[in-house]
This record gives structure tokens, sequence and C-alpha cells, in this order.
């Protein structure tokens, strides 16, 4: 899998749990979860239990704390797939 293709399976992911105010053509690489798209704590811990799902990983709460941005979720993604 492509490094873009991860980043499309990553948006898949997040669209389901954006608010109606926000679309899928505003998540950028520099989006940042809360502020900019505006998903709320309890979508965000959903967003990191389909991401673990998605791509077989784990994500260790340090990992969640960094995962603040799309781009900062990719790296950590790409990180843990390298690491298998």
């Amino acid at each position: 899998m492509t490094k873009n293709e991860r980043y499309q399976k990553l948006k898949d992911i997040i669209k389901i749990y954006l608010p109606e105010d926000v679309t899928v053509d505003d998540i950028t690489m520099e989006s940042h979860f809360i502020e900019e798209l505006n998903v709320n704590s309890a979508n965000l811990v959903d967003i990191v239990l389909d991401v673990e799902d998605a791509f077989d990983i784990m994500l260790e709460n340090d990992d969640m704390d960094r995962m603040q941005t799309v781009g900062d979720a990719l790296q950590i993604v790409d990180a843990k797939i390298s690491k298998n």
C-alpha cells in the first residue's frame, strides 16, 4: 500500500466522524482533528480504534497524544507499519 493509498484510507475513516459543517474536502495533511475538523474527543477515540483495525496496528497512549493532525496520524501509521 502506497503512502497516498494510506492517506486516502485515513480520510475515509475520518469522514465518518466529521460534523455536518465539515466536509471530506476540508481534510488535508495539516488539518487539526479538534480545532479544524471539529472532531470531538469521543469521536477521536473511535478514529483511533478504526485506524488500528484498518491498518492492523496497535497505537499506544503516547501515539494518541501525538496525533494532533491528519499528517501526524499518517506518520504514526507509517512508523507502525514499517516496524511490523
